[in-house]
Formats: C-alpha cells, sequence, structure tokens
C-alpha cells in the first residue's frame, strides 16, 4: 500500500490496495477543430492529462490511470493525433508540434476545463513542452517522463553518442520504407521495442497483442512515422520560457536517451522542481516502476496550490 496527501483534504489517502476494485474506464471521443481524439476517462476530481508516446496508445498509461483515479483525479488518456482510434490526418505538415500541443489544448476545454495538470512520456512528453511553453494558461503543473526538453534534445543530436543512439530518427525521414520496415515480420521491430528491457512480469498477456490492433489500423504507422519527419522541420526552433511547476522523471537505463539530457536549461523551465533519477527503469517508466511512478505523480499534482485544500 502507498499513501501520500489527499489532493483536497490534504489527509493520508491509499493509492494502492491489491484489493480495491479498479475504477471504471470511459471511453470517449472529441471532436476538435482538426480532429477527433478518442480519449479514455477514469474518475472525478481536478483534471489530470496522461499524453502517450511512440509507439503507444493510451494503454502504455494502464497503471497510472486506475491509480490517479484512486487519489482524487479525473484522469483523461487521449489517443493522439494518428494513433489508435484518434484522426489521422495524412500530411506530414499535421503533424507540427503547434498542431499537436492545439490538440490537447482543446482536449482539455472540451472536458470542461480551462487548465489541467498535464503528464506525458517520449513524444507525449514533447506534445507536453510545447503546450505548457504556448498556452501556459493550459498546464497547472507539468510532469515529463523519458524525454529531453526540445532545446536539449536539439543540442543531444549534434554529438555523435546520441546520434548513435537516434538511428532511427534519420531511416524515419525516408518515403515508405519506415512503414514497410516497422510493419515486417508481424511488426518485429515495434514489438521487440515494447518488450525490451521490460522487467519480469511488466508485461501481462495479451498487452503486445493490443499494440498490434492498434498498429494495424489503416494509415497508423504513417502517421507514428510522421512526427519524427514533422519534427526535423523544425528541429531548433525556441520555445517560450516554461513557468509552469515542472517534475522530470528519467529512466538511467533508457537506451534511447542519454542521461545527460534529463535536465533541461534552467532559462528555459524556470518552473523546474525536481528532476527524479530511477536507476532501475529503461525508457518505459511508467511500466518498469509504475507504483514509483503513480505516486510521483500523485503527490506532484496533489501539490497544485490552485486545488482546494492543497499546500
Amino acid at each position: 500500500m502507498l499513501g501520500f496527501p489527499h489532493p483536497r483534504s490534504g489527509a493520508s489517502v491509499i493509492l494502492w490496495r491489491v484489493s480495491d476494485r479498479p475504477p471504471t474506464l470511459r471511453h470517449g471521443t472529441a471532436a476538435l477543430s482538426e480532429v477527433r481524439l478518442h480519449f479514455v476517462e477514469a474518475g472525478e476530481g481536478p483534471l489530470v492529462v496522461l499524453l502517450h508516446g511512440f509507439p503507444d496508445f493510451w494503454y502504455g498509461w494502464r497503471h497510472q490511470i486506475p491509480a490517479l483515479a484512486r487519489a482524487g483525479f479525473r484522469v483523461v488518456a487521449p489517443d493522439l493525433r494518428g494513433y489508435n482510434l484518434s484522426s489521422r490526418p495524412e500530411d506530414v505538415e499535421a503533424y507540427g508540434l503547434r498542431r499537436l500541443a492545439e490538440d490537447i489544448r482543446e482536449l482539455i476545454a472540451e472536458r470542461g476545463e480551462s487548465a489541467a495538470a498535464v503528464a506525458g512520456h517520449d513524444w507525449g512528453g514533447v506534445v507536453a513542452w510545447g503546450l505548457a511553453a504556448w498556452h501556459p494558461d493550459a498546464v497547472r503543473r507539468l510532469a515529463i517522463l523519458g524525454v529531453p526538453h526540445p532545446r536539449r534534445m536539439y543540442e543531444g543530436l549534434r554529438t555523435l553518442a546520441q546520434l548513435r543512439r537516434s538511428w532511427y530518427i534519420v531511416m524515419f525521414q525516408l518515403p515508405r520504407m519506415p512503414e514497410r520496415r516497422l510493419a515486417a515480420g508481424g511488426f518485429r521491430q515495434l514489438r521487440r521495442a515494447i518488450e525490451l528491457d521490460a522487467p519480469p512480469g511488466a508485461l501481462e498477456p495479451g498487452d503486445i497483442e493490443r499494440y498490434v490492433e492498434a498498429w494495424r489500423r489503416p494509415g497508423a504507422l504513417t502517421a507514428m512515422v510522421n512526427y519524427y519527419r514533422a519534427a526535423r522541420r523544425s528541429l531548433g526552433r525556441r520555445l517560450p520560457p516554461i513557468a509552469a511547476p515542472t517534475l522530470v522523471v528519467w529512466g538511467e537505463r533508457d537506451r534511447y536517451l542519454g542521461a545527460e539530457l534529463a535536465e533541461p536549461h534552467r532559462r528555459d523551465v524556470p518552473g523546474l522542481r525536481e528532476v527524479v533519477r530511477l536507476p532501475e527503469s529503461s525508457h518505459w517508466v511508467m511500466r518498469d516502476e509504475p507504483e514509483r511512478v503513480s505516486t510521483l505523480l500523485a503527490e506532484f499534482f496533489a501539490g497544485d496550490p490552485s486545488l482546494p485544500g492543497a499546500s
């Protein structure tokens, strides 16, 4: 069992108890100005939005959704545009960071709120950085898992060490070939990305099949790769400073990103509160240490001074 201060009362509450019945997951679709985003929602209370990365979909947050709902939050985890059950625009330009960030600003408003606590992993973290930079009024608190601030990523890609880790970004710029390679052998490479470095018991029977179902949707692989194609066109573009209170969670066994990239420049993120490094976690910190990550997020989001009863 794990305990932490409740976001409204400040009293200690239980984050996880094995006998607890899981909160009901409510599936919905938000009709936004450009796309329709499928989402999963659970719980009641202050809004928390969880943004997945590549090659995930909302299911990547399967541990944190019920944990945060039990903690007294209303949790919304969308499929980002292009993924799973959300709209899949064809043009590369449709996956530019500004448009991805605008999706989430509109989603927060569609869910009836002006602002939310936001957590993003991998590409979802990049979208969260952009959202907090361009729409600061929409982000009460920001949690970034396993992805650098865009300036740090740009600096990293100018080093040989990070280029070796990020070789696939170059490959993804080619037309059509990346999609064929990712689909080959029954999505062998994507399966390996999900399974690689997973601790014993981290993946349950049927998990990989759920991912394959999402990858098989018409146009999904092209949409997923288009995030990287669109990013090349704006690489190095500066974001406005991020003032929202910010938490970074980093797996020290991440094979894709160097540990030196975890800490953003203070001038870019003056609201940075802490960088928490998890020595035993890989890139998928939410999966590798689900209870630890859920606790970090719940405690950080409960500290939001705009929430009733928070200190």
